[in-house]
């Protein structure tokens, strides 16, 4: 079946090359962005892998020394403010826990940034398709 106009062949192959193209960008394009996206949730499993160890070595550590530094002090008062000094250390270690806490919820409220490169690259190709459509055929 031929519509009878000279070239209508080559105009329709044109157009399937020119569609099977567009699919291949936009496949090639989809591809970059999983990539991406596989890269950076890499990268956030990572960090967050290195922020959970230093975190507790740095616990365990500065705990232990807190410790040693209230049973020094308590033993080195003991015949004069034994009382005092038992109170103070008590105070400065539900002070210094209290403010970690209430530190730890407004990380949790500040959320992630994971994917934000993503979602970045993602605004600018469909600002770039929008700019696109709006230009029109040429």
């Amino acid at each position: 079946m031929t519509d009878g106009t000279p070239g209508g062949e080559a105009s329709r192959a044109g157009l399937f090359a020119s569609l099977k193209g567009l699919f291949g960008t936009s496949l090639s394009l989809v591809q970059n962005r999983l990539q991406l996206l596989g890269v950076e949730l890499a990268e956030e499993r990572l960090r967050l892998l290195s922020l959970v160890t230093y975190g507790a070595v740095a616990l365990i550590c500065l705990s232990a020394g807190l410790v040693f530094l209230a049973v020094f002090l308590t033993v080195l008062f003991w015949e004069s403010h034994r009382l005092l000094a038992l109170g103070v250390f008590s105070a400065l270690f539900l002070g210094a826990g209290i403010a970690t806490l209430l530190m730890a919820m407004s990380y949790a409220r500040a959320g992630s940034t994971l994917f934000k490169g993503s979602l970045a690259e993602l605004a600018r190709d469909r600002e770039a398709l929008a700019q696109g459509e709006s230009a029109g055929p040429r």
